[in-house]
């Protein structure tokens, strides 16, 4: 399906060193009428995907509008003239403002993402589960089980049905520690392998409105699913060995699992700039 993807960045006069979930606090406080800035009706949570989600990248503040986020996030784009977030005020001198269509759903072809910002993947009844996976291996598998939940709680709440198998594998991981209303919770930054069309900069799994789990493309990284021999060593440079082909469970995990340690040595992608500019 096609979304309708409205992404807002906002020049200040300085770097923002204040989190997403100011920034939220800021359209909330200063746009209270408008529901989906906010996710509150009068003073309930609404529980739903997201369809605006704020990004600080860098410094620089991004607001993601989805379908009808994206009409409020028009409507209401050039009515300020600064950001208050906490003590700090922000001049605004810039604006970049892009609407278009975006695929979004399953793919005939393997495409491959990162988190540019950490992703919440685990609860406290999952990361005791994960803290205390045997191997390594244990625990990327829950990892991996758990995004491709994420994606399909995403697809839910967009309205779109998955009617093919989503098929992910995880790249290289490490975690972060964050802090989310005031607590520290561990989130995961990392790369991923998928057949999924995933827009942008929208945010998968928990807290995605207050910045959490955006997601990036990694370019120059997809491979047709009927055609991926020719690709293999390139998946596998990618995957670093996140596969063991004893536990390989379809032919495309088979192929990965050929020679994974081929670039054992290359460097991750993962250095690769936090924020990719839309040339749009």
């Amino acid at each position: 399906m096609d979304l309708r993807i409205l992404r807002l960045r906002l020049r200040s006069d300085s770097h923002v060193k204040e989190d997403a979930a100011k920034l939220r606090g800021f359209f909330a406080t200063s746009f209270n009428d408008q529901m989906l800035l906010h996710h509150h009706f009068t003073d309930r949570l609404i529980y739903r995907y997201p369809l605006i989600q704020y990004k600080i990248i860098r410094g620089v503040p991004v607001i993601l509008g989805i379908n009808e986020g994206a009409d409020v996030l028009r409507d209401v784009y050039d009515k300020f003239g600064e950001i208050r977030l906490g003590d700090r005020s922000y001049s605004v001198v810039e604006r970049h403002i892009c609407l278009r269509r975006e695929r979004f759903g399953c793919a005939g072809e393997l495409h491959a993402y990162r988190f540019v910002t950490p992703w919440l993947a685990l609860n406290q009844e999952n990361y005791m589960r994960y803290a205390d996976a045997a191997s390594w291996y244990e625990r990327k598998e829950i990892l991996r089980k758990i995004l491709v939940g994420n994606i399909l709680s995403a697809a839910k709440g967009l309205g779109y049905t998955v009617d093919e198998q989503i098929r992910l594998e995880l790249g290289r991981v490490r975690d972060e520690i964050c802090i989310l209303k005031g607590v520290m919770v561990t989130g995961i930054k990392c790369e991923f392998l998928t057949n999924f069309h995933i827009p942008d900069l929208m945010g998968l799994g928990k807290s995605v409105s207050r910045g959490f789990g955006a997601v990036g493309a990694l370019e120059g990284r997809r491979r047709k699913l009927d055609n991926c021999g020719d690709g293999v060593t390139e998946r596998n440079e990618f995957i670093k060995g996140s596969i063991n082909s004893t536990h390989a469970r379809d032919p495309l995990e088979k192929e990965i699992s050929k020679g994974r340690s081929a670039k054992k040595n290359e460097k991750s992608p993962l250095s690769k700039s936090e924020f990719q500019e839309n040339k749009d």
